[in-house]
């Protein structure tokens, strides 16, 4: 359950960081800043993210002791490429240090600071998590965390430049590393040069197929955000960044985390089950994570008024309520196709359809952005990136759903969740046009009433059961 708490302290910290950014900087620099970060994300997936995952899948307790050279060539692959992200960040830095802090070349080198900063500490935590060494976790994070908020606030008061923020905060994570080094070390063991090429050819086979579609979204994610730019100048761009932001954090943490327990369950299945256990398992994961992701979304719609008014920045409102609808549904989707669509194929090891998935979801965005923005401004970029998202989603659950070994889902559990959302919908929808802080007081205790009985009388996605197994006294525990 550490785990799940600092996925939980991350997300609120996150959010009430980005505001804080959001605030100090102003909408403006807040939407060069923003498009700076989708730049360092999509940065560290390219050169990291294929490293990360094969952590996630090759490292583990046991591994530590018995198998070293998977953390020695994950640690040699990591310095090197770190060493070639520095040079290029420290090139930049070093040409447009004549042009200051607000230069397009420092923006560059905070940029590629960010990015190393991202992809060591998320490996790091990658380590930890691989382990199941769940206060390591939590520890890691709670010091990138309040390192984040020093520096990065710090920076956004004194300095207040897109490039010294995006710097402080690869260096809050990277401090972050520093400071837990010793315990997230390895026991000392012989280097066996003579692996490494091997082993870095296991990890590019495992891990390259799975980021090329993840690049795919961020991808996606970047030119969008240049397109508003380019349509509505950086203020606009400012706007559907902070929407866009906090929309994909209130699904996406929670899909993260979920996904962390039930894919390894998956595993687990296919380990001692069998192939057919295993796909099993990723049908009733699925609608484990309809059932609880579902609501999320309907309650944030929910919440959203109350929401931009008393926490969003004055500057921001009206255009953060405006795109966040925008963006919901995509959101949702992309949400869905990651952590319940997504694993049917992990599990077969048949990567190729989630790669077309997100050529399609490109293809129908870059129509979307052809046709939409004339017509609609700012609001038709967040308009073409839900096409783009629900379309990849629609055409890889329909890869997943067809053929001789098609996903079998419980869609009973599923209709029974979409039926419940939508009675909670309707019972909050009253309450939105309330003041703000009387309305954020109603509807999180109503909306989580109405649905949280719903799933208990109709022991919705076997919630139910699993939390009575959970509180039923038992010897054997799962891990997770």
């Amino acid at each position: 359950m550490a785990v799940i708490a600092a996925f939980i302290i991350n997300a609120g910290l996150n959010f009430v960081l980005g505001l804080l950014i959001a605030k100090l900087l102003g909408p403006a620099d807040f939407g060069r800043f923003a498009l700076a970060t989708t730049g360092a994300i999509v940065l560290n997936t390219v050169l990291f993210e294929w490293l990360r995952l094969s952590a996630t899948r090759f490292y583990s307790g046991r591994v530590r002791m018995d198998e070293p050279w998977i953390r020695h060539g994950l640690d040699r692959a990591y310095w090197r490429l770190g060493i070639l992200l520095a040079a290029a960040a420290a090139l930049c830095g070093g040409f447009g240090f004549g042009e200051g802090a607000d230069g397009r070349e420092a923006v560059l080198c905070g940029t590629g600071l960010a990015a190393l900063g991202i992809g060591v500490f998320d490996y790091h935590a990658a380590l930890a998590r691989a382990r199941f060494d769940g206060r390591l976790y939590l520890g890691l994070v709670a010091v990138k965390n309040v390192l984040a908020f020093v520096m990065m606030a710090g920076a956004a008061w004194f300095l207040p430049q897109p490039a010294w923020v995006l710097a402080a905060a690869g260096a809050s994570q990277l401090l972050a590393v520093v400071v837990l080094r010793h315990p997230l070390r390895d026991p000392a063991s012989s280097f066996e040069r003579a692996r490494l090429p091997a082993t870095w050819g296991v990890f590019a086979r495992y891990g390259l197929p799975l980021i090329a579609a993840t690049t795919a979204y961020q991808l996606l994610s970047f030119v969008n955000r240049g397109a508003v730019a380019a349509n509505a100048g950086f203020t606009e761009a400012g706007y559907f960044a902070l929407a866009a932001d906090v929309t994909s954090r209130a699904l996406m943490t929670l899909g993260t985390a979920l996904d962390l327990l039930l894919f390894q369950i998956a595993v687990h299945a296919e380990e001692h089950r069998g192939r057919a256990a295993a796909e099993a398992q990723v049908g009733q994961n699925a609608a484990t994570v309809f059932a609880l992701l579902a609501p999320c979304a309907v309650g944030f719609w929910a919440v959203l008024p109350a929401l931009q008014a008393l926490v969003v920045p004055e500057a921001y409102r009206g255009p953060f309520e405006t795109y966040s609808l925008a963006l919901l549904p995509g959101l949702f989707c992309l949400a869905m196709m990651f952590y319940a669509v997504n694993p049917a194929f992990q599990i077969r090891r048949r990567t190729l359809p989630v790669i077309a998935a997100a050529l399609v979801g490109l293809g129908l965005n870059g129509i979307g952005l052809v046709v939409l923005p004339p017509a609609f401004g700012g609001i038709g970029v967040a308009l073409a990136q839900t096409l783009g998202l629900a379309g990849a989603c629609l055409w890889l659950g329909g890869r997943a759903l067809t053929g001789a070994d098609r996903l079998v889902l419980p869609w009973g559990q599923i209709g029974a969740a979409a039926l419940a959302c939508g009675a909670m919908g309707l019972a909050l929808a009253p309450f939105r046009a309330l003041p703000p802080a009387p309305a954020l007081a109603v509807l999180v205790p109503v909306g989580m009433a109405v649905y949280g009985a719903l799933v208990w009388l109709f022991d919705i996605a076997g919630l139910r059961g699993q939390v009575m197994a959970r509180l039923r006294p038992s010897g054997a525990v799962a891990a997770e």
